[in-house]
């Protein structure tokens, strides 16, 4: 019988949601499902002691090594690097990283195919530059190269000759040309960061809002969508991340409201970029993804923009609508690595 394995880095499933969903859709598929952290792989034997769910209850077992893995999160040390490397070597993995947000946007600006849809954006290299940015754009965005739930992301929009208003969160404050350069200064020996226009995506209400596009492969390996939804920001918020106070709402209806008669084709356009978009992704990295968070906005003149391609994207209180092409997919690349 196929064996799917899970690995994390947390040592039982108790607090993993996904593992429970995953467990039940493998046991409703006929097939096996573990539960495993770093810690507990023997190469040499090429066993694992993980965790079954077994009569409503997760029991250890030691098992042999997974037919594919289910990478859901990264290594936390170097030894669980080390360890999640030799697996990949003998076990298939369902997830690929899809890099840093300045490398997914050369990979699409190069391939060409997509480019119309970034938002030009360039390496943070000095203040001089940001400052010559706001001769094109009244605002501009600065963000980290890596970073998720829109933390360290800075706005900056001129508000008069040489001032400038500083945006991190819910906080504001002013700023004079001078402060921009050391604060750039800070930033470049902080990370790495990049710079970019503002693109407004704003509700009728005047609430900063995107759409997170949530695709997966199905049992033929192909994309499907999993859901799409709105994100809108907290009252004077920039950033829509539900994680930053925002919230989600329920596509339909949202489109409604502020779309009207051209909802239904703004929802097919967001589903036929979904997928089409997806399928070049595969392409332009030359492997198979599982999974993608695919963040876009919609301008004042109905363009799409992409902001963000994540390879993790969350699910929280969707584990099950995950797990039930998440299982289907693993059992295909099982199939086809056998053949």
């Amino acid at each position: 019988m196929t064996l799917i394995g899970m690995l994390h880095y947390r040592k039982t499933p108790a607090q993993v949601k996904k593992a429970f969903a995953c467990a039940a859709v493998a046991k409703m598929e006929g097939v096996d499902f573990v539960y495993f952290s770093y810690h507990s792989v023997d190469f040499e034997l090429e066993k694992i002691q993980g965790w079954k769910f077994i009569d409503g209850i997760w029991q250890q077992q030691e098992v042999d090594f997974p037919d594919v893995i289910l990478n859901i999160s990264g290594p936390k040390t170097e030894a669980q690097s080390q360890i999640r490397k030799q697996l990949k070597e003998k076990i298939p993995f369902t997830s690929f990283p899809v890099g840093t947000k300045m490398k997914v946007y050369k990979k699409i600006k190069n391939a060409k195919d997509f480019a119309d849809y970034l938002i030009p954006s360039n390496k943070l290299k000095n203040g001089e530059r940001v400052l010559e940015l706001f001769n094109q754009y009244n605002k501009i965005v600065i963000k980290p190269f890596s970073g998720s739930k829109g933390r360290k992301v800075l706005f900056l929009e001129k508000i008069g000759d040489g001032e400038y208003q500083l945006t991190e969160g819910d906080h504001n404050r002013k700023l004079l040309e001078n402060e921009i350069l050391d604060l750039v200064n800070d930033l470049k020996n902080e990370k790495k960061y990049l710079v970019q226009p503002f693109i407004e995506c704003k509700t009728k209400a005047g609430l900063t809002y995107d759409f997170r596009l949530h695709v997966q492969k199905n049992g033929n390996g192909e994309w499907e969508i999993t859901l799409i939804y709105p994100r809108v920001s907290g009252s004077g918020k920039m950033i829509s991340n539900v994680s930053s106070g925002g919230y989600r709402g329920e596509l339909d209806i949202f489109l409604q409201e502020e779309f009207g008669e051209q909802y239904f084709n703004m929802r097919r356009t967001l589903e036929h970029f979904a997928i089409a978009f997806s399928y070049h992704m595969d392409q332009i990295y030359n492997r198979s993804f599982d999974e993608l968070g695919i963040d876009v906005g919609v301008d004042g003149n109905q363009k799409l923009w992409i902001f963000e391609v994540n390879w993790r994207p969350g699910c929280k209180h969707r584990e099950f609508e995950v797990a039930k092409r998440l299982i289907p997919y693993a059992i295909f690349l099982t199939n086809r690595s056998s053949n």
